[in-house]
């Protein structure tokens, strides 16, 4: 049976100055002044919409992620007015987790105290290197200087906690220079590194015209010495590309990877309810363009879909097998509604290849696991 898991919330907010080469992100160059006032207006009805459509009146509201895009090109104000509207419709705890995420760009960075005032308690500022030429390679409007005086604007700004969002395996890296990179990260002393092998994905301008990335055995040397210099530094790996310090892993994104739920709202935000009146547990997706969903005769909702028992097993493991924390059959049940031989006896085959590890109560995925993942996860579909 079905049990409703925490409840957070996405918001989209999809302008950029520019597109980045890398980006597959649902993201549009800012070609006029953002409609600030509009599009809010269009994600409270959006949101509205959704709580109606699902019953959500009574749920607690777990946390809140900003996302985009650069939602940073909003007005301090403006993410104010956005978040104590969103707040008044939900029950939840007075330290809420609430991140933004941010560029390192100058004007940006100085609106860091404004952002803390009207509601955000953690910022995720994309530095994704400090390097000048990778930053400039990888399409950044930033400079390396502007990047660490955004990361200390931002440990200085009243914010709970911060994270570096940065990337390795870039064109041409070496294993020095990333490494350099990461010591760099962690001497700015964030509560948190997101640290993540950049890749080509379709539909980005590095894919039409692929960049020369490092070999496979420098990506395993950068990601072999990276972990245990972060380790040394006192961060906790967590997930593939999170790390923290102890008690400052993102709580938004721990819903995600936990199978939690999450509404989403904004131009072609993801969402995934649980809707317990009827046991089942629907996908969201909003209309993803701009135009598109600020027009007044289009409703939000542009496509729903009803996940289906076969589809469960991998839904839940393509989150879940990211966490290093282990997992039990009881919470596969609550979290999908299915029993436990939905996935037992393809547990038990891949602990028969040495790709997961059961204790007696938890599952994990194991050293091995972790590095051949995308071959684990299949074993699901």
């Amino acid at each position: 049976m079905l049990v409703a898991p925490p409840l957070s919330l996405y918001i989209h907010i999809p302008w950029c100055v520019e597109k980045c080469p890398y980006c597959d992100f649902n993201s549009h160059a800012l070609k006029h002044e953002i409609p600030e006032q509009d599009y809010i207006t269009e994600l409270l009805q959006d949101l509205d919409s959704d709580i109606a459509q699902f019953g959500l009146q009574q749920r607690h509201l777990h946390s809140i992620f900003i996302g985009g895009g650069t939602p940073s090109l909003f007005s301090a104000p403006a993410i104010e007015q956005l978040l104590t509207q969103v707040l008044q419709r939900f029950e939840h705890k007075q330290d809420i987790e609430i991140t933004l995420e941010a560029n390192p760009g100058t004007v940006e960075a100085e609106k860091f105290i404004g952002f803390f005032n009207g509601g955000v308690s953690r910022l995720s500022v994309g530095v994704q290197s400090f390097e000048s030429d990778k930053l400039i390679k990888l399409g950044r409007i930033h400079d390396s200087q502007q990047a660490k005086t955004a990361a200390n604007l931002a440990s200085e700004c009243g914010v709970t906690s911060f994270n570096l969002d940065l990337m390795h395996g870039l064109p041409d890296q070496t294993v020095a220079h990333a490494l350099d990179d990461l010591k760099t990260a962690i001497s700015l002393k964030p509560t948190h590194i997101s640290w993540y092998q950049l890749t080509i994905e379709p539909n980005t301008a590095f894919h039409s015209r692929p960049p020369k990335l490092p070999q496979d055995e420098t990506l395993w040397s950068i990601q072999d010495q990276g972990i245990a210099l972060l380790e040394e530094a006192g961060y906790q790996q967590y997930e593939i590309s999170a790390y923290s310090k102890p008690e400052y892993q993102c709580q938004h994104n721990l819903n995600y990877w936990q199978f939690g739920d999450y509404l989403g709202i904004g131009c072609g935000a993801h969402g995934k309810i649980t809707d317990i009146s009827k046991q089942k547990i629907y996908r969201t997706v909003k209309v993803k363009h701009p135009k598109g969903y600020l027009d007044k005769n289009r409703v939000a909702l542009d496509k729903l879909h009803a996940v289906t028992d076969e589809e469960l097993p991998f839904e839940y493991m393509m989150n879940r097998l990211r966490l290093h924390s282990g997992f039990s059959l009881t919470e596969f049940k609550t979290r999908t509604g299915l029993g436990e031989q939905a996935i037992l006896p393809t547990l038990q085959q891949a602990q028969s290849k040495q790709l997961m590890e059961f204790d007696g109560e938890l599952w994990f995925v194991s050293k091995l696991g972790h590095r051949y993942l995308n071959d684990l996860l299949e074993m699901f579909l």
